[in-house]
């Protein structure tokens, strides 16, 4: 399908800001819709963002609202995450995904491609 990699994790202060990134193969870029996802210690897999082909439609869990922002560049075949007023709960790896019909509803499909995650941790 398409390759991903994830970039710009570490580790922030609680208030601060760090900008994710999302590296993407392939020609197609733009007949895939976008999405991040996280997972933190102990627990499942949470949706946090998605946005459609164009960039013209977002969604985001509503933890999230108002904090997180994605974007994508076609040009560049790259999606970011912009997080700011991150919290020690934000703490988690964070994965990029790929799907040609989902993830703007936060749901994912067998088809779905992943990067290998980068890890967010958020000190109190």
């Amino acid at each position: 399908q398409v390759q991903l990699v994830e970039s710009g994790g570490g580790f922030v202060q609680a208030g601060g800001s760090l900008r994710l990134s999302c590296a993407a193969s392939g020609r197609t870029f733009s007949s895939y819709t976008m999405g991040w996802f996280r997972q933190a210690p102990g627990k499942g897999r949470e949706f946090v963002a998605a946005i459609s082909r164009s960039g013209s439609s977002t969604h985001y869990a509503d933890s999230m609202k108002g904090r997180f922002t994605i974007s994508r560049d076609n040009a560049k075949t790259t999606v970011y995450l912009q997080m700011n007023s991150l919290k020690p709960e934000d703490t988690a790896v964070y994965y990029c995904a790929a799907d040609k019909f989902n993830l703007l509803n936060g749901l994912t499909s067998d088809s779905s491609s992943w990067g290998q995650g980068t890890q967010v941790t958020v000190s109190s």
